[in-house]
């Protein structure tokens, strides 16, 4: 919880110190997860899991074409999977924050690229040691402003780290999310 109290002093301190270079804005949208590597073969199939993510984002310009974006999410992600006996659900809940690079490659549309940063903050699995609290993944993607407050973006995030904890040892794993957002900047 700490992380996340400075994580968002961290945000706001940053995006307020000069709010006339800054946009400003808030975004949601769908998250389609899945869970990639090593640690779940032969478990059965896994399948995407749709979901959510909602939060603030700011964009501070560079010159004319480039900007930083750093974004404070919540993002609920995971997996659905089938092993013989029925459905089961993993639900891994994340405070991110993706600090991405934007360029404007015309007007309206920007390609977007940069690390992000999970805190896991709850899951529905009872061992609390079964996944690790730091996630670490690179985005990719897109966005287009509709106009001076709306905009819509898509993105993937690659997931780079082991999330599996230390009582898990069957493998690598590492969450990938498409997400599709839509935002209104103020």
């Amino acid at each position: 919880m700490k992380k996340v109290v400075f994580l968002l002093t961290a945000f706001v301190t940053i995006t307020s110190t000069n709010a006339q270079d800054f946009g400003f804005g808030v975004k949601g949208g769908i998250n389609v997860a899945s869970i990639g590597g090593s640690a779940y073969s032969g478990l059965g199939s896994l399948g995407t899991k749709v979901s959510f993510h909602l939060g603030g984002v700011a964009e501070i310009p560079i010159s004319d074409k480039i900007a930083v974006q750093p974004e404070l999410l919540y993002s609920s992600q995971g997996t659905n999977w089938d092993y013989g006996t029925g459905d089961n659900n993993l639900k891994l809940d994340y405070i991110n924050l993706p600090i991405l690079g934007k360029y404007a490659i015309i007007e309206g549309l920007s390609a977007e690229a940069g690390p992000v940063v999970g805190f896991l903050i709850s899951t529905n699995e009872e061992d609390d040691d079964r996944f690790n609290t730091l996630d670490f993944a690179f985005a990719i993607g897109a966005s287009y402003k509709l106009n001076d407050n709306i905009f819509f973006s898509l993105r993937y995030n690659k997931g780079v780290t082991n999330i599996n904890g230390d009582s898990f040892t069957g493998g690598k794993s590492q969450n990938n999310v498409f997400q599709l957002s839509a935002g209104y900047a103020f």
